[in-house]
């Protein structure tokens, strides 16, 4: 599977979610959502941690940024989609370990999974508060003793990413960084209607609903969509 430079940013040219999911089997790799936003306003801990891993296009800036290299194929990736992709193509071959969340939506989202996947194998699970360093160093050797195939990891980044990187020391395996995909699961928060995400407008839906919290998100990204009409990335 090939990858594209943007900003330093390596981002991965899946052609399916298929080719991206057995390549990360294969290898063995750490997922990284990748997005305008993490390529424009990478710094060089954020970019060093994408590049180490297997960043892929979940956001339609990235998307948009392949295609102008020639990529026409790649569609974008949603993490909050790719999760439950994984699980249910693995889900009587592999076995799986949560973090993240409150202890009510960590406990929420482990009912659901039980109820969508009768066949699915959770190794362990806990919330994405880890208050101590004792809690840190029980989290790490609970996944090297139960060694599972597959490891989510909720709570943001670059929080999550680098609490994967440390799992991986411990037991390598397939891990995904989900942000607040398990609250968009258990129905806390609802993702934008269908029309809007087959229009690859839901990023447009989002600020449309939430404008405080993401207006000036959205400034920000306008120089990176100018770069990128006029193929300075």
């Amino acid at each position: 599977m090939v990858s594209e430079l943007f900003n330093g940013v390596k981002t991965y040219v899946p052609k399916t979610r298929q080719e991206l999911m057995a390549y990360v089997f294969q290898h063995k790799s750490i997922l990284i959502a990748v997005n305008g936003e993490k390529i424009y306003h990478a710094t060089d801990v954020t970019r060093s941690i994408i590049n180490r891993n297997v960043g892929y296009p979940d956001g339609m800036g990235a998307v948009w940024a392949l295609q102008k290299r020639g990529h026409a194929e790649v569609d974008r990736i949603p993490g909050c989609e790719l999760w439950l992709d994984i699980i249910e193509q693995y889900q009587t071959k592999k076995s799986f370990y949560l973090v993240g969340g409150t202890d009510e939506v960590i406990e929420k989202t482990i009912a659901n999974l039980k109820s969508d996947y009768s066949g699915i194998n959770i190794l362990g699970y806990r919330n994405g508060y880890l208050n101590n360093e004792a809690e840190r160093t029980a989290l790490l050797a609970d996944i090297a003793e139960k060694k599972p195939d597959v490891v989510f990891v909720a709570m943001g980044s670059p929080k999550q990413e680098l609490l994967m990187e440390e799992m991986y020391q411990k037991h390598p395996a397939v891990y995904q960084g989900l942000g607040g995909s398990f609250d968009v699961y258990t129905g806390l928060v609802q993702r934008a209607p269908q029309w809007w995400i087959d229009h690859k407008l839901e990023g447009v839906y989002r600020t449309m609903m939430e404008p405080r919290k993401r207006i000036m998100r959205d400034i920000r990204l306008i120089p990176y969509f100018v770069k990128l009409i006029f193929n300075k990335l």
